[in-house]
């Protein structure tokens, strides 16, 4: 089995339940002005992973049509249910290049802007970038939540608790 295929789908989790946590009119918020707001790295994760993983195998991970740029830029007009759907859109995409992969694939060779990775590298390289953003979707989805907020991991006080059942995390 493909041993990033559980990490990917970790994330993805913790996105989503971050996101779904947060309401539409804070989905542009920022803590700076020029700091990025969920939708904006939303919007980056999912233009990164079509360019990285359309044709992933085959062609290299910088797509010529991507642009890279705009992905930085706020689209107020975009609703929730739109960055819902390029997500989606962009998941499927990783989740068909990426999920099928065997063991021998991970040491094929793929380029990212011209220069050659194994997939394995170009996984683990793809893994952390999409974490780190994830990271900073749940900081804002909490910041922005505020006391609404509803843990997505062990909550404060209930680490004892959660040690009496270790094997929880292999079930979400």
């Amino acid at each position: 089995m493909n041993p990033f295929v559980g990490e990917f789908k970790r994330y993805k989790s913790l996105l989503e339940k971050a996101i779904a946590q947060v309401p539409d009119e804070a989905l542009f918020n920022t803590l700076s002005p020029n700091g990025n707001s969920i939708a904006i790295i939303w919007k980056h994760l999912s233009g990164n992973f079509r360019s990285r993983f359309t044709d992933f195998l085959t062609s290299d991970g910088e797509k010529e049509w991507r642009n890279r740029d705009s992905e930085f830029i706020a689209d107020q007009s975009l609703q929730k249910s739109d960055l819902k759907d390029m997500w989606d859109n962009a998941w499927q995409i990783l989740e068909e290049s990426v999920f099928s992969l065997s063991s021998k694939d991970m040491k094929r060779q793929v380029t990212i802007r011209g220069v050659t990775f194994t997939v394995e590298e170009a996984l683990a390289r793809s893994l952390a970038h999409f974490s780190y953003h994830v990271g900073q979707i749940v900081f804002l989805a909490k910041y922005f939540t505020g006391d609404q907020w509803k843990y997505l991991s062990i909550p404060p006080g209930k680490s004892d608790e959660y040690n009496q059942n270790p094997n929880r995390e292999k079930e979400r």
